[in-house]
């Protein structure tokens, strides 16, 4: 026989225990024999939590057939699926603890189409439909393209593949000929059983996935194209009113995708410099990987492929991974505790490392108040934050005194996790913020027909408020801007998303801070927070006023979870600035300025001068003198090539000057 012929022989044997599975090929190039890494007793207890499904329908199979060979290599020797270091880099064990491996057991996004469908019962059909064409698509496009037929919550639930959620051929069976063209769950499928992948066809070995799976591997560029997750991350809907009329009206519940396009990120834009979607949410290593397990001969260089994706699919919604870990058993989940913990990390690594920029700095200051300026840049491919629109962030600013005391607290979180200050109904977006009852939340927030706020989604027809973080290139004049306004900041804040010079796309914003001193004119410590909640407790109360099984069950797990929102960035200043260049009145001299030798000196001090201070640029406090008589003081400073404070204190007033050793 051919060497490129290939027979399908599958021998299950069980030996001493253990579960075998022999593939044999008929040719140059045999296969190992592949030990399935668990005993019979591990398999069964596999199977209550944790066996990915090897369902099949129509047009789609599920992980568990992929995992077959990009899964856990465990047989020597082990070198597929690794990478330089021999570290496990399999994309099924990866995948299978994220959002997008649990979309559609995800209990929030269960209690949520319930919520929409108990508040317009005559449109479930079309509401289940739309809602797991992206939640659970194999099996919503499988009935679709055989029978044309409304895809139910009844139907997933007992459906293998509906559950696996957002599996390998739900991105890998996407042709090139849709993408980025299409939108709100329209995705497209290459259904000539193929599986797309992003290497080209040099030295590619195809014939054991197209015999043993059924699928022959090609080339993709789309599988490394943004566009790949614009049929679900851009999402318009149509409006209802609040008798479950339609309307001539549409909503953008979410443009992930069209904010990328409407940044400095977008690759159409800057081939050189900008980032796909899968270039921050699948990070590339140059380790060149074996990606498939069985074949030894495999282990050559040629047939090994760079760069690689890990397949992280990392986003921002770290609340909802511990809440799924947490509840692994009762909502039948695949992945580990520890692969969980792994997910969550890497969720929060991205969110305070990639993120945001934060500074925080004192302008100006009297005995009366103190002005801070806290800056925020957005450092993602997309507004910040992006998607679901329950996401929110909010900047928390505490002023403290010498003590430690607190002076100011502006964006606080009460015992229920809500934001201390919060209007009834929304927060407004500020530009200057005097009292500690304000505070700035970037966040999008709904209306109905009737202008009131909503969180019902079918309900939603135009945003009351979206200030969230535009992307740095975000402009008003791009040509889907409809899809991703910019509403309720107020033309007189003439920072938000704007240089300098008062041009577009800057992706920042500045807030003022005006806080009281009352008299007070000694150290201050100003430290800023920057705090992300991905399922807010304002978001749940509508849909908590409803009872069924879903949205029971989710509450009980939102009750029993931790909400305390995840820290984006710190940033923190001192200040002694108060009633400065007024010295000279006093007679008081203090030189060199700058100071070479190390030693600062002070004259001209009289009976008015109660102390003085020598600090740090941040606050430490390094020297102090009581005149006590003398006219003058000579100190010698600690650091060279560093900056200081002299406060010069007299009964009632206090001076700064501030020098600076080389």
């Amino acid at each position: 026989m051919r060497a490129t012929l290939l027979t399908k022989v599958i021998v299950l044997t069980v030996l001493a225990g253990t579960i075998l599975l022999f593939v044999a090929w008929n040719g140059s190039s045999l296969p190992r024999a592949h030990a399935q890494h668990h005993s019979i007793e591990e398999l069964e207890q596999y199977r209550d939590g944790g066996l990915l499904t090897e369902a099949e329908n129509n047009y789609f199979k599920g992980s568990g057939t992929c995992a077959g060979c990009h899964g856990l290599d465990d047989v020597p020797p082990v070198f597929a699926n690794t990478n330089n270091a021999g570290e496990d880099v399999n994309p099924a064990d990866q995948w299978r603890s994220t959002m997008m491996g649990n979309s559609a057991r995800d209990p929030f996004w269960r209690a949520k189409v319930s919520h929409e469908t108990s508040v317009n019962p005559a449109h479930q059909a079309a509401l289940e439909d739309k809602c797991t064409s992206c939640h659970a698509p194999m099996a919503r496009y499988d009935k679709f393209l055989s029978i044309g037929e409304h895809y139910t919550i009844a139907e997933l639930e007992q459906d293998p593949l509906a559950l696996d959620g957002v599996s390998c051929l739900a991105c890998h069976m996407q042709g090139p000929d849709s993408i980025g063209l299409l939108f709100s769950g329209n995705l497209k499928f290459d259904t000539n059983l193929v599986a797309y992948g992003p290497y080209d066809a040099k030295n590619l070995f195809g014939a054991p996935m197209v015999a043993f799976v059924g699928y022959e591997p090609q080339f993709g560029a789309q599988i490394n194209d943004a566009g790949l997750c614009a049929g679900c991350h851009t999402l318009v809907t149509e409006t209802a009113d609040l008798d479950g009329n339609s309307t001539e009206f549409h909503f953008a519940e979410q443009a992930t995708y069209h904010e990328w396009l409407n940044s400095s990120f977008n690759t159409d834009v800057d081939p050189e410099n900008g980032i796909t979607c899968q270039g921050c949410h699948m990070p590339r290593i140059d380790d060149a990987i074996v990606i498939s397990a069985q074949y030894d001969f495999l282990d050559a260089a040629e047939y090994r492929r760079s760069p690689y994706g890990l397949h992280y699919f990392v986003g921002g919604n770290s609340f909802m991974l511990e809440l799924l870990k947490n509840n692994n058993e009762a909502l039948g989940l695949t992945a580990s505790t520890t692969q969980f913990d792994s997910t969550i990390a890497r969720t929060n690594n991205l969110l305070q490392n990639n993120t945001l920029l934060l500074s925080t700095t004192v302008t100006a200051r009297s005995l009366d108040t103190a002005f801070i300026e806290v800056d925020l840049t957005n450092l993602a491919g997309h507004k910040f934050p992006s998607g679901y629109p329950a996401r929110r962030a909010f900047v928390e600013l505490i002023v403290e005194n010498a003590l430690g005391d607190t002076l100011f607290r502006s964006g606080g979180w009460d015992q229920d996790y809500e934001v201390i200050g919060h209007d009834a109904e929304w927060e407004p977006h500020h530009d200057v913020i005097n009292l500690p009852d304000q505070a700035q939340i970037y966040e999008m927030v709904m209306a109905d027909v009737n202008g009131n706020k909503t969180t019902v989604l079918e309900r939603a027809k135009e945003s009351l408020k979206d200030n969230r973080l535009a992307p740095l290139g975000f402009v008003n004049s791009h040509p889907s801007i409809d899809t991703m306004l910019v509403v309720g900041v107020p033309g007189t804040d003439m920072d938000f998303n704007r240089f300098d010079n008062g041009v577009e796309g800057s992706g920042t914003d500045r807030i003022r801070y005006n806080v009281p001193m009352n008299g007070y004119d000694a150290l201050i410590t100003v430290r800023a927070n920057v705090w992300y909640q991905s399922a807010p407790p304002r978001w749940m109360e509508e849909m908590f006023d409803y009872n069924t099984p879903e949205i029971n069950t989710f509450r009980d797990m939102y009750a029993a979870a931790d909400g305390t929102p995840v820290l984006i960035r710190t940033s923190e200043t001192s200040d002694l600035t108060v009633g400065v260049d007024d010295l000279a009145d006093l007679g008081v001299r203090i030189y060199p300025n700058p100071i070479r030798d190390g030693n600062l000196r002070i004259d001209g001090l009289d009976e008015r001068i109660l102390d003085i201070q020598v600090y740090t640029a941040s606050g430490a406090l390094v020297a102090t003198h009581r005149p006590l008589g003398a006219k003058a003081w000579l100190v010698q400073l600690p650091q060279r090539n560093a900056t200081y404070l002299v406060v010069v204190r007299t009964a009632n007033q206090r001076f700064v000057e501030k020098v600076v050793a080389f």
